[in-house]
């Protein structure tokens, strides 16, 4: 489980309150068993609409690891094929004003910490962004800090998720596979659970 200190690297602005799960990636994409190759398919209806001239269509774009968005950010549906989207078309940190609260739990939950900066702060970074594409934004969870340019801002993250990224123990999955041993020794002692039981059931 590695863990999650800071995230350095070109920015994408997109601009707009209110971007919910629908539009970061539509329905039609969710019969997929697994989320490999959604990355490709991330917004893909404003994509179309616009013609080529969406912030993710966009050459200067393409190497983006720092998602720089506005309000209310992954409202809507609780898909968590949003977030695996977003992360699978390569975007490492989101910077925002708010985030819906589900969206921020399943980035959490795949080691893509969603910071948030006050309005001023958010518009400062996609104006640089926009204004300088390749610029460096680094977002630091050890300082909480989002730097671009000459500039250093503040940023809040949840403590526990600031911790959990820390230490490394934001995938609880990873966690419960790395404590195999201790789970085995637990069950052992239940009288209702056997080995035998749970491998018949995987």
């Amino acid at each position: 489980m590695s863990k999650i200190s800071t995230v350095s690297g070109s920015g994408i602005p997109l601009r707009g309150d209110d971007i919910d799960t629908d539009r970061i990636i539509p329905a039609r994409f969710l019969r997929c068993v697994t989320f490999n190759g959604l990355g490709e398919h991330v917004f893909a209806d404003d994509r179309i609409q616009l013609n080529g001239d969406h912030p993710f269509d966009l050459k200067q774009h393409q190497s983006s690891k720092v998602l720089v968005v506005n309000r209310n950010f992954g409202c809507g549906s609780s898909r968590e094929h949003a977030p695996q989207a977003i992360a699978r078309w390569g975007i490492q940190t989101i910077l925002g004003e708010s985030f819906a609260e589900i969206f921020f739990n399943n980035c959490i939950a795949i080691g893509v910490p969603c910071v948030v900066g006050d309005r001023e702060v958010v518009l400062a970074v996609q104006d640089f962004v926009e204004a300088n594409p390749g610029g460096k934004v680094t977002v630091d969870l050890d300082t909480l800090t989002v730097s671009y340019g000459d500039h250093t801002s503040p940023v809040t993250l949840i403590e526990g998720a600031r911790q959990a990224f820390l230490s490394g123990k934001w995938d609880s999955c990873g966690q419960l596979v790395a404590q195999l041993d201790s789970i085995r020794d637990t069950a052992d002692q239940l009288p209702y659970v056997t080995w035998s039981s749970i491998k018949a059931e995987a």
